[in-house]
């Protein structure tokens, strides 16, 4: 997806989910879903090329 797709539809997804995974190829993705899961007091990881992840719940990243 492009951006700023993948931001809105993350958090699209948080509103009905705690977790989401985010596949997204735009160089910009990254920055910009790890500055909206900041802003929100969420957990965004890397997980791995153009896969993201963004939690609400804080042992969810642990466990992973």
């Amino acid at each position: 997806m492009r951006c700023p797709w993948p931001a809105l539809r993350a958090a699209r997804a948080m509103r009905e989910y705690d977790a989401a995974l985010v596949r997204a190829d735009d160089p910009l993705a990254p920055k910009e879903l790890a500055a909206m899961a900041q802003e929100r007091g969420w957990i965004f990881e890397i997980r791995e090329e153009n896969l993201f992840f963004v939690s609400s719940l804080r042992n969810e990243s642990a466990s992973r």
